[in-house]
């Protein structure tokens, strides 16, 4: 791994989950600019070896479900500062329409994953002197919506278990600090996908649209660049909080 420039983030190693695209990508472009080591894990081993080797940082492959894989992939550091649970999907659906094994599939990897990060690396943070750990949420986490029942019961739990956390680590005087970030709906693949799930795409855009006030979806640099900052030490008075970079949908 190259040794990181001047910049907010200089010599902060950071490991990055869902780092091969959209918003994780993002972030790790953002973090490498800002002077920081970068970790990229996902299980995209293609695009996340590409990205890594562009940007001058490491790739893991690593499936967050599994715990023997974050077992592995923390085997392989010494020390980190950041931790960017940000591996997620989204599933589309009613209660009515939304089967037991989706809501397993969607908690194993939004839930479970984030759990899974967070316990395994506060060795690594506390052989560092402390950390950050910044937990995806969503605008979802806070505000639901009829058709997105799984998605916004994972993302519930994601903005509560972050607070659990980061009272657990002030208590115990760990240097250790969790926030959760909730965007609106940003435009990156995820987006994509959930819009192929749909029988009418365009009219589903158009609702993601609406929801905000700004009316227009985020980009990915938009959420990158709050992740700098809680990755940053101008952060170090926040912990627990939850921070909506979401067009003012939740207001």
């Amino acid at each position: 791994m190259s040794e990181g420039k001047a910049g907010r983030l200089a010599g902060k190693r950071c490991f990055i989950t869902g780092g091969a695209s959209g918003l994780g990508a993002a972030i790790a472009r953002a973090y490498v600019a800002e002077g920081a080591q970068v970790i990229i894990a996902d299980i995209d081993v293609a695009e996340g070896q590409a990205l890594a080797d562009e940007l001058g940082g490491r790739f893991v492959p690593l499936d967050v479900r599994e715990e023997a894989q974050w077992i592995e992939a923390f085997a392989t550091c010494d020390a980190l500062d950041v931790l960017v649970n940000n591996a997620g999907i989204t599933t589309l659906g009613s209660i009515e329409e939304v089967t037991l094994d989706q809501l397993r599939h969607e908690f194993d990897i939004d839930v479970a994953g984030v759990f899974l990060g967070t316990k395994h690396v506060i060795p690594l943070m506390r052989a560092a002197g402390g950390g950050s750990v910044i937990n995806m949420s969503s605008m979802t986490g806070v505000r639901a919506q009829g058709n997105l029942v799984a998605y916004n019961a994972a993302k519930a739990a994601v903005t509560h278990m972050t607070k659990s956390c980061a009272l657990h680590f002030a208590q115990q005087g760990y240097n250790i600090r969790c926030n959760s970030v909730h965007p609106g709906a940003i435009h990156t693949p995820i987006i994509d996908k959930v819009l192929a799930q749909s029988e009418d795409p365009a009219a589903l855009y158009q609702s993601f649209v609406d929801v905000h006030p700004l009316k227009r979806l985020g980009r990915p640099e938009e959420i990158a660049a709050i992740c700098v900052y809680l990755a940053s030490d101008e952060s170090g008075f926040a912990t627990g909080a939850e921070f909506r970079i979401d067009g003012g949908s939740t207001i």
